[in-house]
């Protein structure tokens, strides 16, 4: 079935959103970076990767379908991040975003009688769940350290294990 109409400009968007989303863990890599904790910068890159298989995702459903992926402009990142618990609420803010507008695509889809799509969205659903339990636990471990260097350092040589590139 072709994908047309409002679906396929709502998963157009989805597609920019997505790598907007890589492009905001970029920054929290970067800014994990500059205070010395490589482990959860790593974290972090990965999470990026992981969102740019997110697009990629979409785009094939998308040229699968006959339809014409097209990026739009992003806005940049524009984070203020002072703390590591800083970077994680950032990132679950993120991520609550994403999973919100993947809701809205399979209202949509249900809307539009798009039968087609809703495996696809089915399948980011569940994952969304799993991005949001895995952030709010880290920011759950991040308020129980506190100010412990210690603490802070075994998270991050925990979360450093975490490769690049791993993604689905």
């Amino acid at each position: 079935m072709k994908l047309t109409g409002k679906l396929e400009k709502a998963i157009n968007a989805q597609v920019t959103m997505e790598f907007e989303a890589a492009v905001v863990y970029r920054q929290l890599a970067i800014e994990m970076d500059v205070q010395d904790l490589p482990g959860i910068s790593q974290w972090f890159f990965a999470q990026s990767d992981e969102e740019l298989v997110h697009a990629h995702k979409f785009i094939s459903h998308m040229t699968d379908r006959d339809a014409h992926p097209k990026i739009a402009a992003m806005p940049a990142p524009g984070l203020e991040i002072a703390t590591v618990l800083d970077a994680f609420k950032a990132a679950l803010a993120n991520e609550e975003k994403v999973s919100e507008s993947i809701r809205g695509l399979y209202r949509l889809a249900q809307e539009e009688g798009d039968i087609d799509a809703l495996p696809l969205l089915t399948w980011f659903i569940s994952e969304q769940l799993e991005e949001e339990s895995t952030v709010s636990e880290i920011i759950g471990r991040v308020q129980l350290i506190g100010e412990d260097g210690n603490g802070l350092l075994r998270l991050d040589a925990e979360l450093g294990t975490r490769v690049p590139g791993a993604a689905e």
